[in-house]
């Protein structure tokens, strides 16, 4: 809640999405004389989409969207419709994604190659996380795009990661125009849905000493600084989350719980195809931090100032110009090996960043990001939950 101002979070705000419409009728725009063109497909990598680097405009990339029949790597249009899954609607096309096979997904240059297979300049596949933080989350068009994106890789994380029943162990098959798999074993026969996992993650607040506590964990980069979170059990409420990852962690109750935005997040753990990120402010009870050190590696208060202070003084905009750069070269032939997220040169240069012994907190590509500004620059709408 933002004070009468919407947060817009990386991966939300899909614009074709929201048109998806009867398996079906979308089988049968496939099957159709007029298929090639009506549909437009986004190959992908290793869950890598193709990309067209951008050298003029506000946009760095845009999704290399591809033409029906420039799909060859499945034989018979059969063989390839069933590995086409559909990611939604919008401007009189239907819209899919289909994983491109390769022999070693860690090569660059085969990556490149496949890349270069469809026939255009500045094209490569290019990582989702790279891609976010290339992103400048002010434009509307780039923030459709990574929506996109980070829809069309949760799909293709998850048909990976389903390919077997887990009642009987038999081979999946893909159904619905990949909304769904279906075992192949007759008398099993059960239905796979694509997989989300949710997660809580709130900012702490003590309202009478203005402070809100932030955490880390060993796996951050140094002097990084995040909300806490948590996965929600099955069977626990939203608020019951919040509640019980805040007793765990730091040893702290809470009373209030205002609801702020949520997020997907396709970029988390391989285990996973796509978080659910729902994101909260809660207002302490208690104020004595006990961390769990097998959950934290630190967590403190910190002053409203001194947030704010660190905020001002982050360089997200130098950082975002970096991933620009890498992703140019990348399209060129001409750069380094791909990054994967952060390197170490990117947590040598962000651990001098700031002027508080706090350090930085995460860019604004995170929710966390957005749930610490908020606090800091504005305050949260004081709304009681339901709960």
């Amino acid at each position: 809640m933002m004070s009468g101002r919407e947060t817009v979070n990386a991966f939300a705000g899909n614009p074709i999405v929201g048109g998806k419409r009867e398996a079906e009728e979308v089988e049968e725009v496939l099957r159709s004389p007029e298929a090639a063109s009506k549909v437009k497909v986004l190959p992908m990598c290793d869950g890598k989409p193709l990309v067209e680097a951008q050298s003029q405009g506000l946009v760095p990339w845009r999704l290399a969207w591809q033409e029906l029949d420039d799909i060859q790597y499945y034989g018979s249009a059969e063989e390839r419709n069933i590995q086409l899954v559909y990611v939604g609607d919008g401007d009189g096309f239907s819209y899919f994604a289909i994983a491109v096979p390769a022999k070693d997904f860690g090569d660059r240059q085969e990556l490149k190659s496949l890349a270069d297979g469809f026939g255009k300049e500045g094209l490569t596949f290019y990582d989702l996380r790279s891609l976010m933080q290339a992103a400048d989350f002010g434009n509307h068009d780039i923030m459709g795009e990574l929506s996109i994106a980070g829809h069309a890789r949760a799909m293709m994380e998850w048909h990976k990661q389903a390919k077997y029943c887990g009642r009987c162990g038999t081979s999946t098959r893909p159904i619905l125009c990949g909304q769904r798999r279906q075992c192949t074993n007759a008398k099993c026969n059960n239905k796979l849905y694509p997989r989300i996992d949710p997660v809580v993650i709130m900012l702490v607040i003590d309202k009478e000493r203005d402070c809100a506590i932030l955490g880390r964990q060993s796996r951050f980069i140094p002097r990084m600084w995040s909300c806490i979170a948590g996965f929600i059990e099955p069977g626990e409420s939203l608020e019951e989350a919040v509640r019980r990852e805040t007793r765990e962690e730091v040893g702290l109750e809470v009373g209030e719980i205002v609801y702020h935005s949520s997020q997907p997040w396709p970029v988390g753990p391989s285990s996973m195809s796509c978080q659910l990120m729902v994101g909260f402010f809660a207002y302490a009870k208690s104020f004595d931090i006990r961390v769990d050190k097998k959950e934290l590696e630190d967590a403190q208060w910190h002053r409203r100032e001194d947030i704010r202070r660190i905020l001002q003084n982050t360089r997200y905009k130098s950082d975002q110009q970096e991933a620009i750069q890498k992703i140019q070269k990348a399209a060129s032939g001409n750069g380094e090996a791909q990054v994967q997220g952060r390197t170490s040169s990117d947590s040598k240069k962000e651990s001098t960043t700031g002027t508080s012994t706090l350090g930085f907190v995460p860019g604004p590509y995170a929710i966390a990001h957005h749930l610490i500004s908020t606090w800091a620059n504005e305050g949260p709408v004081m709304t009681q939950s339901n709960y």
